[in-house]
């Protein structure tokens, strides 16, 4: 079975390379136009000047020569020539891929500091919370914290540069505006997995026998964290392509950057090169994960693949998720009773006040009926996404072995370098930013099917059905499928911010849904040129990003809360105790 997913690891591989290398064809549209332009804006786009262009990168030859001529030239260590630029591919993807890895790495580090901060106080108390918080800093829009930063650090307080990359000072505000929501992610992983762990036989003997409690955490860090590490490795490769709005506004010319720009201009090898170095990237992050994972088992545990108790939920007080779900009722409600086009020029950039609760946008439309209607293609399209990725992983749960080398791809690609693509094949749009975060949303849920389909088929009980007859759909509809469905459907509900967070990146970099559409991402990308004089304008999409994010952590806190207690058997009543 490991055959099939190499197999299909390999298959997915080159379909990626495959539907780049055939994007010009795939949109429709002419690459010879879409190269001129990048040329020269000013040139007249006459039949002439296209028919030169033609000749000269070899457009008249078709789609599946020139992706053979790419493979060829790829296995002699040859990424082609730029076709706008004219320069050689190579050095530009070198180049942009050494400043993203030194990005990733300081972002991962700023990720740690905070994860250790979230975790700190449940290592001290030894029972976690509902994770609330940790949730909100992780649907916290990485391009509003890098505005918001580059405004007050860089603008107000002129503390440090608000563009380029020249020296260390440039990485500090990318870098905190990516660890951020990073280090919110890892941190609340962490958090969550400890007091299952630190209620393990082997901590109690420990601490009879006079273990100290910085000993103790340390060890119990290191039980929780080989599981832990394939997240922490997709978080990493997050920080590169997945930085593609950060880099965008600190115009840091990283890899992520120059994908986007050659996908515009329709600049073929230099989109190739740099989804191929992403790729790359991303499955080498994998590998040395899994490497990581290894080596903190230890030789004993390798093959048994110890894994983590079950998670101890925490039931969050029904006020919690009842207050977030009536504010954003109460909020998307009243915006729908309003006009979101509604264009009033006079009123440009006006303060809340009671005719506009939430303030005017740059056009004076209403934010709080932008921020309403918004809400339908943002949290509905984000719902979609989730219901799809979760029908698709509870069939691919069946398949592990082969769901896993499309998984390795999947984790590999961010999810903006997808839309990037897609965009570019189809055309920006909220169908097209919906498909793309749809392709890459469902490997942690296949993951997470996989593991209990194969709990529940080793479970004594199924023995038992197989052994009276119970035929194989039987036990499949009735067993298996419930069994399955309702924890990876928990887990799918948490991973909707994550999803509305990636739409509302596709948004914001003009690959999502287009103008006047009022879609959260959209807001946020209108509303930064002038977020230092109206600040509500950005602010009011991104608390509702973070209070989606509480309601969605703590109302699954609270239905799994329940359901543990329903399931707790009634205590017993024990005879007197016997020795040990």
């Amino acid at each position: 079975m490991a055959g099939a997913a190499t197999l299909t690891r390999l298959l997915c591989l080159i379909a990626v390379l495959a539907a780049v290398g055939l994007l010009p064809w795939l949109s429709g549209r002419d690459p010879a136009l879409a190269v001129l332009r990048a040329r020269s804006a000013e040139q007249d786009p006459t039949e002439e000047a296209l028919n030169s262009v033609r000749r000269d990168l070899g457009l008249d030859a078709g789609p599946l020569s020139l992706l053979g001529g790419w493979a060829s030239d790829l296995l002699h260590g040859d990424l082609g020539t730029s076709w706008v630029s004219g320069t050689e591919v190579l050095p530009s993807v070198v180049s942009g891929l050494q400043v993203s890895l030194v990005l990733m790495g300081a972002s991962l580090a700023v990720a740690l500091l905070l994860a250790c901060a979230l975790v700190a106080p449940v290592l001290v108390r030894g029972r976690a919370s509902a994770g609330a918080w940790a949730a909100m800093l992780a649907a916290v829009p990485e391009f509003l914290l890098a505005t918001v930063a580059l405004l007050v650090f860089g603008v107000w307080l002129g503390w440090l540069p608000t563009s380029g990359w020249v020296g260390p000072e440039n990485m500090v505000l990318p870098a905190v505006a990516l660890g951020v929501p990073g280090g919110g992610l890892l941190g609340r992983l962490v958090a969550d997995a400890l007091p299952a762990v630190l209620d393990e036989r082997w901590v109690e003997l420990w601490r009879g026998a006079g273990v100290s409690r910085a000993r103790i955490a340390g060890a119990a860090l290191r039980r929780v964290l080989p599981p832990l590490v394939p997240q922490f490795g997709m978080v990493a490769v997050g920080f590169t392509g997945g930085a593609v709005a950060v880099e965008t506004v600190f115009a840091v010319p990283g890899i992520g950057r120059s994908a986007l720009g050659a996908a515009k201009s329709q600049d073929l090898p230099l989109l190739q090169g740099s989804v191929l170095a992403l790729l790359a990237l991303g499955l080498v992050t994998g590998a040395l994960a899994a490497f990581a994972r290894r080596r903190l088992l230890g030789p004993a545990l390798r093959d048994a693949s110890l894994a983590l108790p079950p998670a101890r939920p925490v039931r969050a007080h029904p006020a919690i998720p009842l207050s977030l779900f009536t504010v954003l009722a109460v909020t998307i409600g009243w915006g729908l009773l309003r006009d979101p086009y509604a264009v009033n020029t006079t009123a440009r950039l006006a303060a809340p006040s009671w005719t506009h609760p939430l303030g005017t946008d740059g056009l004076g439309r209403d934010v709080l009926a932008r921020l309403g209607h918004g809400a339908a293609s943002t949290v509905g399209t984000a719902a979609a996404v989730c219901l799809l990725s979760l029908l698709v992983a509870l069939a691919l749960g069946f398949l592990p072995r082969i769901a896993e080398g499309a998984a390795d791809i999947a984790n590999a690609l961010p999810p903006v370098i997808v839309g990037i693509l897609v965009a570019a094949a189809a055309g920006p749009g909220t169908g097209g930013a919906a498909l793309a975060v749809a392709l890459i949303s469902w490997p942690a849920l296949s993951a997470h099917a996989a593991a209990l389909v194969q709990e529940v088929r080793a479970s004594a009980f199924l023995t038992a059905q197989r052994a009276i007859g119970a035929s194989p759909f039987w036990i499949l509809t009735r067993h298996v499928l419930p069994s399955v469905a309702a924890p990876v459907a928990r887990h799918a509900l948490l991973r909707l911010p994550g999803i509305a967070l990636a739409l509302a990146s596709l948004g914001f970099l003009g690959l999502g849904a287009q103008p006047p559409a009022p879609e959260w991402g959209l807001l946020l990308d209108e509303s930064r040129a002038y977020v230092e004089r109206a600040p509500w304008a950005a602010l009011a999409p991104a608390v509702a990003l973070a209070l989606l994010a509480g309601l969605a952590v703590s109302g699954a806190a609270l239905t799994q809360g329940r359901r543990i207690r329903r399931v707790t058997p009634a205590p017993v009543k024990k005879e007197a105790p016997v020795g040990v």
